[in-house]
């Protein structure tokens, strides 16, 4: 369908730009985006894909908003609290652009229903700070053929990559895989938690609104993308290194000898 008079006038700083236009904002218009998470990285992600006029975006997350969520978590107030974050997260993306249809799953994403609900969407992207969800999305993306935008946040650092692991790259060669980077998560209690560690509210802000700059990218076409690239930030120096990684045939997903065919290795732990 044709952009509104009033879509015109809500999206003419894209539409001018040569590499967006009216045919990339159609494009946007149309896609489908599931965010895995509405917290630190998933709210300013959610913001800024509603306001860039993604057609639909689908929000899975089974928690409820607290106090202390409040420091960086910028989708959700605080009359939220207590509230689903789902329901807030509607909430909020409806103030920010009623052209846009949010989907709310107030679940837990397992083995169980990963694979249907990633199916449903053009593109993942994923804001959690489970590694066990982590590495179920990645896996998941590989095996449903869906390209995955993923990030995580330190105390004062962050990383970004993209991952095309079902395409090959201009090469020939097959993309890389997450487990290509990181082939298993950290042992348990090798890495603290949020609560415990602390995290820079801000660094959040800036990591999520990059999820939707490579988001927005990988949906209109344009510039370098950063399939093979994991981008580095180091918020204390305010320090960015992109590092390059490749496939792994050794890789249990998409290797020359796969083990990982479906989600049941995940539904084991």
């Amino acid at each position: 369908m044709p952009l509104s008079t009033d879509e015109i006038e809500r999206y003419a700083r894209h539409i001018v730009l040569r590499e967006v236009g009216g045919p990339g904002q159609q494009k946007l218009a149309k896609a489908r985006v599931l965010l895995v998470g509405a917290g630190g990285l998933g709210s300013p992600l959610a913001l800024y894909l509603a306001a860039a006029g993604v057609g639909t975006i689908g929000i899975v997350d089974d928690d409820v908003v607290s106090l202390s969520n409040l420091q960086r978590q910028v989708l959700h107030g605080t009359p939220d609290v207590g509230r689903p974050k789902t329901d807030s997260a509607v909430d909020a993306l409806a103030r920010v652009n009623p052209h846009v249809t949010v989907a709310a799953h107030p679940f837990r994403l397992d083995a169980a229903n990963a694979m249907e609900l990633i199916a449903s969407y053009d593109l993942v992207a994923d804001g959690s700070d489970s590694f066990a969800t982590r590495y179920l999305v990645a896996d998941a993306c590989a095996l449903a053929g869906r390209p995955l935008v993923t990030a995580s946040l330190g105390t004062f650092d962050g990383a970004l990559t993209t991952i095309r692991a079902h395409e090959t790259g201009p090469d020939g060669a097959p993309n890389p895989t997450w487990r290509c980077l990181f082939p298993e998560p950290p042992p348990p209690g090798t890495v603290a938690p949020c609560a415990e560690a602390g995290v820079l509210g801000a660094l959040a802000g800036m990591m999520g609104s990059m999820m939707a700059i490579e988001v927005i990218r990988e949906i209109v076409g344009f510039g370098q993308g950063l399939v093979g690239r994991l981008l580095v930030v180091d918020a204390r120096a305010m320090r960015f290194e992109t590092i390059s990684y490749g496939w792994d045939p050794d890789n249990p997903v998409t290797g020359t000898a796969p083990t990982i065919r479906d989600l049941s290795i995940h539904a084991r732990r």
